[in-house]
């Protein structure tokens, strides 16, 4: 294994406060998790629903760019 690609994932496991055994090991849990039982970042929770109200589609898309730049 590239001796920079493991120094780099020692120093990141480092900031995380986790051993490297330890991101390794979050990380082969995480990729055999079915999709939908992953955790969603803060962000994307923060969007769930967001449009539910308020459909859009292509045409609004599109519309929406020859209003800002034409």
């Amino acid at each position: 294994m590239d001796e920079a690609l493991i120094e780099q994932a020692k120093h990141y496991a480092e900031e995380q406060g986790k051993s490297l055994s330890q991101v390794v090991a979050d990380y082969l849990t995480a990729l055999t998790l079915p999709i939908e039982t992953q955790p969603l970042t803060p962000a994307t929770q923060s969007l769930l629903g967001i449009m539910k109200d308020n459909p859009a589609d292509e045409s609004d898309y599109k519309q929406r760019l020859e209003d800002k730049y034409l």
